[in-house]
């Protein structure tokens, strides 16, 4: 285990939690949509100087790119705001009561006065080419078992459009996330080892999720992490899904910091130079047995090469598993230049490419031992822009580790996205008035109930073990699921299965569970407490509340009339004599076979329970053992 304090390991978390309102800047609903688009706009955006005059390096990198922006709208659910048609409206009001009342739990002083900032984003996520967000307020801390750790901001933003397709010339995006108010929460970079890291990151979306006014699944909070070595530089890891995730990203980014700094004191060691010779080398690969330089060629592409005088060896080092200094150098011809990577050298021969023609290769770019060749393939604008962006991450290996921003991978690697933005991003929002914000308003907030009272208040009420009320908090249901068993009358047991267990299973089926209300939950809990359904139709009815079915239309379709005593028994009794030879050999032993047969009939008609007991008692009546 690496010792983090010597290695001066410096971690800083920012959550990003979408708030369960409407937009943050006009009055559409925050839906998601997943139908087709009956409008698509097209757009391109272009970078402008800040204030001071200058230009900030990652909108620079995007904005070379020349790609075209399409954007998917649901007139009936957007706005021309969405589409930046409209000047935004004024600041959504429940989602900054939202954002305030956190910020008192957590003793965060909000400001005086609301202002809105700009901040710039050319990757055409936002259609107006910025971001809007607003500090709510400061100087906030969070306790856990590991310490207390500082929360220096807490903001309010509206979140990006969602990525739908990518291809060479163009992205497009579904507008429908465009707006959605986001809770942004920044630790100090003082997080000291990966699990704190972890334990800080549960602990905030616990309090966040006690609002009750924020959303759930998939992707609806977001952790990004800024991690950083001495003799390193700040990393800006984006989209850590999963709370599991954190520990192994802050693991492998470490492990990558210290690969590029032995590098880097290797390279200057061997005398290593970085060149901008870019050669065409397409004449050697005209009998290539490698099928991707010779289905490149016959489209008309080219093979250009780069030689870097001392590199050999080095590209194929391991940064992180699976991942190598090459990878770095991938990267960036990808992201930068629009080629589909790199080959090199010190992987060849390989790819089809043969012994000889790696030899000719050296020659022709006058590789000496100890070089490596880098080669890219594609349309000769593109070769030379990403050879440029390989030279430029070459050049930046000889000083040790850039700062950039990183996307997290699901395995805990992270890959290069664009240079860290720097200040130039962000200057005042003119559309929007600065908020006073007065006493008042703040005194009428109302705290609630902290996590470990709430947890140890279900366990007390309802019944509830510690981990299933661990995790009820966690998921953000707690209201929910109070208002469900006081509502109905069903076990409280039952109500917390559904939310956690069976809505969690059919939304990993596919079945879009996001759609099944409160109100639905309501109506097939109350037919389960007064008898008409068994709990073994909960799934199934919950499968039609998903397609937009009422509980009665839902209870038609499945037919799920409620089965009398009477009738469970015939049918058990049937059951069993037309498997008599089964309940000879086996005796009770036939009971799960059995069971099979008749829930196939009877699943959310009659309670499993009941059946079983029916079952168990006609199996020794006929084995002449009954009452034992």
């Amino acid at each position: 285990m690496e010792d983090y304090r010597k290695l001066g390991l410096r971690v800083g978390l920012e959550i990003h939690q979408e708030l369960n309102t409407g937009k943050l800047f006009c009055r559409c609903p925050s839906l998601l949509r997943e139908e087709e688009a009956p409008v698509l706009v097209r757009r391109r955006l272009h970078l402008s100087q800040s204030e001071l005059g200058e230009v900030d390096k990652a909108a620079l990198l995007e904005v070379s790119k020349g790609k075209e922006f399409r954007y998917e709208v649901h007139p009936d659910s957007l706005c021309l705001v969405e589409l930046d048609e409209e000047p935004p409206h004024p600041l959504n009001q429940e989602a900054l009561d939202i954002a305030l009342t956190f910020s008192l739990m957590v003793g965060a002083k909000p400001v005086d006065e609301i202002h809105v900032m700009r901040k710039i984003v050319v990757d055409g996520s936002n259609t107006s080419g910025f971001q809007r967000t607003a500090l709510i307020a400061t100087d906030g801390k969070i306790e856990t078992e590991r310490g207390t750790f500082l929360l220096p901001t807490i903001c309010l933003e509206e979140d990006a459009a969602r990525k739908v397709e990518e291809g060479e010339d163009h992205v497009r995006y579904r507008l429908d996330r465009l707006g959605v108010p986001l809770l942004e929460v920044a630790t100090a970079p003082e997080l000291p080892d990966p699990q704190t890291a972890r334990e800080v990151a549960l602990r905030l979306g616990l309090l966040l999720r006690a609002t009750g006014r924020v959303k759930r699944g998939l992707g609806t909070i977001r952790q990004d992490l800024n991690i950083s070595i001495a003799g390193g530089a700040r990393q800006e890891i984006k989209g850590v899904q999963e709370l599991d995730l954190i520990p192994a990203v802050i693991e492998r980014e470490v492990q990558r910091q210290l690969g590029l700094l032995r590098i880097r004191e290797e390279l200057r060691k061997r005398g290593a130079r970085v060149e901008r010779r870019f050669v065409d080398v397409s004449h050697l690969f005209g009998g290539t047995g490698s099928r991707l330089l010779r289905e490149a060629l016959e489209r008309g592409d080219r093979v250009m090469a780069l030689r870097l005088p001392g590199f050999g060896g080095l590209l194929g080092r391991e940064l992180q598993p699976g991942r190598r200094f090459g990878t770095e150098l991938s990267d960036r011809a990808r992201v930068e230049g629009g080629v589909g990577g790199i080959l090199h050298t010190d992987e060849l021969p390989g790819y089809g490419i043969s012994e000889e023609e790696v030899e000719r290769l050296k020659r022709e770019v006058g590789a000496e031992e100890g070089d490596a060749v880098v080669v890219v393939v594609g349309e000769e604008g593109r070769c030379r822009r990403a050879l440029e962006a390989v030279a430029r991450r070459a050049e930046e290996a000889l000083q040790g580790v850039p700062a950039e921003t990183r996307r997290a991978l699901p395995d805990g690697n992270t890959e290069f996205m664009r240079p860290l933005p720097g200040a130039e991003r962000m200057y005042p929002e003119t559309d929007i008035p600065p908020l006073p914000l007065d006493r008042e308003r703040l005194s009428s907030l109302r705290l609630p109930e902290p996590p470990e009272r709430m947890k140890e208040r279900l366990g007390r009420e309802y019944g509830l073990p510690g981990e299933v009320a661990e995790r009820l908090l966690l998921s953000g249901l707690v209201e929910t699921f109070e208002r469900l068993v006081r509502g109905s009358g069903v076990p409280a047991r039952l109500v917390a299965f559904t939310l956690l267990e069976t809505m969690v299973s059919l939304r990993r089926e596919g079945v879009r569970v996001e759609g099944v209300g409160e109100e639905f939950l309501l109506g097939i809990f109350r037919e389960v407490a007064e008898g008409r359904v068994a709990k073994e139709a909960i799934p199934d009815l919950l499968r039609k509340g998903a397609e937009g079915k009422g509980v009665r239309e839902a209870l038609a379709e499945l037919g799920l009339e409620r089965v009398s005593e009477e009738e469970v028994r015939r049918r058990v009794e049937e059951v069993v004599s037309s498997h008599l030879e089964l309940v000879r050999e086996r005796g009770e032993g036939a009971m799960r076979p059995l069971m099979g047969l008749l829930m196939k009939s009877l699943r959310g008609k009659v309670d499993g329970k009941v059946v079983s007991e029916l079952l168990l008692e006609e199996l020794r009546r006929r084995l002449g053992c009954a009452g034992s």
